[in-house]
């Protein structure tokens, strides 16, 4: 018998090694985090260490309603609506790591932390995150999974809140949990709301109705072609979840979100309903006017509490055939997993949301007050940029006090409501991060000495901006001037290109890239996404892009960005970014698709002190010389109903008109050749009429 309990003890001891050996020699690793090697001891007490430890007391005694305990628990950054930027009440990975930056994932086991982060975060993270955490990039070959294969036993559980998860995430992890023998198990009553005891309430603005004048089209005009799309499926229904398409379809506004201007809430529509989910005390009279909330008819929103959604999509299911869920889009990740879950699957129709298609193209009205926004857009960065120059040599500035001084000039215009994105400032090297990110732990001085990166954009009433610039407040290298000039050809080239209506978008990409690419150079990221009107700065389906092929194709009164950039690594970056408007050329192609052609919105004068004008052709500078005259027209009008001339002048000074053509001795000069004969003049013939000079005085000494 011990002979028998002997070889049983020997066999285990084999199985155990031969399962845990193989991951004991592939330990994840993530980003090095050169202040936590110094550390001898962790701190003894900090608020996220406290966070996390109530965190891993929860997995075990409160992590289902009903069942075991959990062994792991994933946290996203997403809200309810799978937003990446949310409101402070919704920052549940903040609060649980002190991450403050967004589209993050934790994970936390009994013995393990660790965080996932975008590129653009990694220096962040590493600044605010406690040692206990471990770091690693999006698109490491370690991924979320693989770092829980190795810290988990198979059998064991992995919980998630499908309220914050993507459906098609949740399969994906199912999935590849599964092979690994771990199972993903929903976990309803969110960890972090358990024992976030001083978690702020929700924000009580009022929602704010949009108006014909600016929306140029009624939302009952909306709901109506909604559902003639909803019967073209062949749906009964559709749930909203989206808050960039519910704030559209129905004409309101709200401050929900810190870049978007939405409500928080879910939308139900059917052929003869509307359902709208929200905080009632957001509601105001005017607003249950406009939105009809007291008949009974089918263009009458009924406003209902925002967590009655749920009861309420589980007896409709029961009276729907056939409910249109949605699918991922680009830059939207369609329904959560709860969404998803809530509904029978034999009645599900997943499929892109139609309102996506529906918001791309502005109206007239839309498009008009694109343009007057970007106009004030314009007069802001000049007024921002001219105080800055003016005052660079007299004051210290940071990034931080420039982010600061573009920010204020932004919110000071007619109609601003609040930034479209988080405000880039990037100096020297952290220019040359494609993705960077500044905030008080990186934040540093900036000179005359290097490159500035500002990416910055704005929400008006009629219209959302998106810019990126470059400047120089010394004299820049060669180098510097030829990459800015490569990038801005691009940029150029796009904005002035006329092509058929049936070319695919992601094709455009490479007319952008082209400058880069004869250097062997290259950018991440999309060239340029779509942008709506007074609502998100990212908005499907466009998307710029030859890595990600789509189907989709430009139509007139669509708004998207073009950017393009240029990263040398531990020295500079450049950064130009414009939003361009798709316009109708009245022309057609011999396969008759129309002929469509883009218009610059962004209105803001480039940095002529980082323009080579030998790199660009003539036909460049004639377009330079046309954009730099309409910033003149319209944007020097606004700059001048403001009586800002400081601002006027130096707008002037930037757009200055250049030569598109140099004669044959000063291009030569401009590119070397001639300099190479100045050099020979000047210097070699010089050298050898002295030496022959030498040479004769020599020979007469002999003679």
């Amino acid at each position: 018998m011990t002979t028998s309990l002997k070889w049983i003890w020997y066999l285990s001891l084999t199985i155990f090694v031969c399962l845990y050996q193989p991951a004991n020699g592939n330990r994840p690793q993530g980003y090095f985090r050169n202040i936590c090697s110094y550390r001898s001891t962790q701190l003894p007490v900090s608020e996220p260490r406290l966070h996390l430890n109530a965190i891993r007391e929860q997995m075990q005694i409160r992590a289902t309603l009903q069942g075991p305990e959990i062994d792991a628990y994933i946290l996203p950054s997403y809200d309810e609506h799978l937003n990446e930027e949310t409101s402070v009440r919704d920052q549940r990975l903040k609060y649980l790591t002190g991450f403050s930056g967004t589209d993050a994932f934790a994970v936390v086991t009994l013995r393990g932390a660790a965080l996932w982060v975008q590129n653009r975060y990694v220096q962040q993270a590493d600044g605010e995150l406690d040692c206990d955490w471990e770091i690693y990039r999006m698109n490491d070959t370690v991924t979320i999974v693989d770092w829980l294969g190795y810290h988990l036993r198979p059998g064991q559980r992995v919980g998630a809140d499908p309220h914050l998860v993507p459906h098609h995430l949740w399969r994906k992890w199912e999935s590849e949990l599964e092979d690994r023998m771990l199972k993903l198990r929903n976990v309803n009553n969110n960890l972090i709301d358990l024992v976030w005891k001083d978690r702020p309430e929700p924000d009580m603005i009022k929602i704010q109705i949009l108006h014909k004048s600016y929306a140029g089209e009624k939302w009952e005009d909306k709901i109506k072609e909604l559902r003639e799309r909803l019967h073209h499926f062949k749906c009964d229904a559709m749930i909203v979840t989206s808050l960039t398409e519910i704030a559209y379809l129905l004409n309101i506004r709200g401050r929900d979100l810190p870049f978007t201007p939405v409500i928080k809430a879910y939308l139900i529509v059917s052929h003869h309903d509307i359902f709208l989910y929200v905080d009632r005390f957001k509601m105001t009279l005017e607003v249950s006017a406009h939105l009809h909330t007291d008949c009974y008819n089918s263009l009458c929103v009924k406003s209902k509490d925002y967590q009655q959604v749920w009861n309420d999509i589980r007896t409709y299911a029961q009276i729907w055939r056939k409910v249109l869920i949605p699918a991922p889009c680009v830059q939207e990740p369609g329904a959560s997993e709860m969404v998803y879950s809530s509904f029978p699957e034999k009645i599900i129709f997943e499929h892109m949301s139609p309102i996506i298609m529906m918001r791309a193209q502005k109206n007239s009205v839309e498009q008009e007050g694109m343009r007057m926004a970007h106009i004030r857009d314009g007069a802001a960065i000049c007024e921002a940029m001219s105080n800055l120059e003016t005052r660079f040599y007299t004051e210290q500035w940071t990034e931080e006090k420039i982010k600061y001084e573009v920010e204020r000039s932004r919110l000071s215009q007619q109609h601003a409501k609040g930034l479209s994105l988080r405000t880039v400032v990037a100096y020297g090297e952290h220019s040359s991060y494609p993705f960077y990110i500044s905030s008080n732990v990186t934040d540093i001085e900036v000179t005359d000495q290097s490159l500035l990166v500002i990416e910055s954009g704005s929400q008006y009433y009629d219209g959302t901006t998106d810019v990126s610039r470059t400047f120089i407040f010394g004299e820049p290298t060669n180098d510097m001037k030829q990459t800015y000039t490569m990038v801005l050809a691009g940029i150029l080239r796009l904005s002035h290109l006329k092509f058929p209506s049936d070319l695919k978008v992601s094709k455009l990409d490479a007319l952008v890239r082209s400058p880069l690419w004869t250097t062997m150079s290259d950018y991440p990221g999309a060239t340029g996404h779509g942008i709506g009107v007074y609502g998100a700065v990212r908005e499907p389906p466009i998307s710029v892009d030859y890595g990600h092929d789509s189907h989709f194709h430009f139509k007139e009164g669509y708004f998207f960005s073009s950017e393009s950039g240029h990263y040398k690594n531990g020295e500079y970056g450049v950064r130009l970014k414009n939003v361009l408007e798709v316009k109708n050329t009245h022309n057609v192609h011999p396969s008759g698709a129309k002929y469509l052609a883009f218009q610059d919105v962004t209105l803001v004068p480039y940095e002529p002190r980082l323009i080579d004008g030998t790199l660009l052709s003539s036909l460049e500078k004639r377009w330079l010389n046309e954009y730099n005259a309409k910033i003149r027209q319209y944007v020097g009008e606004e700059l001048k109903r403001q009586g800002n001339m400081k601002a006027f002048y130096w707008m002037m000074n930037k757009t200055r008109h250049i030569r598109e053509y140099l004669p044959e001795e000063e291009y030569r000069a401009a590119t070397g050749a001639g300099s190479r004969t100045r050099a020979f003049l000047t210097i070699t013939v010089p050298a050898i009429l002295l030496g022959l000079t030498v040479f004769g005085s020599f020979l007469r000494w002999l003679l």
